[in-house]
């Protein structure tokens, strides 16, 4: 059976819906669905009600909507990583797929006393199968000739929102892989700095300094950009 879970999207007249068919993990598909109206979820045994680490656990014995629970409750999130990572909603959305397909695979070595939380243990195996897709993928060049905002408007035309994080994602896609995964779960994915360092496999210094760096980068192409 279908498992949704609802995302209002800007069109308040309708709604996201992420569907995950079946529910045996061999066999998931991410599909997308919109409709006019909210639906309500009902989770059979209350898993929703249960943390992660519960979740895991019965997902080591085989429970296999708790592992339905796990996907709907933290897909969005690293549906959203994925993408900023490589910038392609199709590939994304597979790498999470993957990334869940591999919880499950490996679900008996999962050892809840020795690994990070779950959120971040798993913030690594996606961001690590993005790394690898991107080293693996020809790296697409950055247009000489971006018509983002018209430059005869001046720097007040950056201030509309979506003009200036286009321009941003421009110019963060060539940064080194490192400094633009700093970015990414510090300042859109709002994690902490511990936890990003975590993520990254770096000491809190060097993810200050990795922060620094791609915001000086970024700061001085969006200057040459304007002049």
């Amino acid at each position: 059976m279908a498992v949704h879970q609802p995302v209002e999207t800007r069109n308040p007249m309708f709604i996201f819906v992420r569907v995950i068919i079946p529910v045996h993990p061999h066999s998931i598909i991410f599909k997308e669905v919109y409709y006019r109206h909210k639906i309500r979820i009902t989770m059979e045994d209350n898993f929703s009600q249960l943390d992660d680490g519960s979740l895991i656990r019965l997902i080591q014995e085989g429970r296999h909507e708790a592992f339905s629970e796990i996907v709907n409750r933290h897909s969005k999130r690293f549906y959203n990583i994925a993408y900023r990572v490589i910038f392609n909603k199709d590939d994304a959305e597979d790498i999470v797929q993957e990334a869940f397909l591999k919880l499950w695979e490996k679900r008996l070595f999962w050892n809840q006393s020795k690994e990070a939380k779950f959120t971040t243990w798993f913030y690594k195996i996606v961001v690590n199968l993005c790394l690898d897709h991107n080293r693996k993928k020809k790296p697409e060049p950055l247009s000489e000739h971006m018509q983002l905002v018209d430059k005869q408007q001046g720097q007040e035309a950056l201030l509309h929102e979506k003009q200036r994080q286009a321009i941003l994602d421009c110019f963060m896609r060539a940064l080194p892989e490192r400094q633009q995964l700093a970015l990414n779960l510090c300042f859109y994915e709002g994690l902490s700095n511990q936890e990003a360092a975590e993520i990254i496999g770096v000491n809190l210094k060097a993810l200050q300094s990795l922060i620094m760096r791609a915001k000086m980068t970024l700061k001085e192409k969006v200057r040459q950009y304007l002049d």
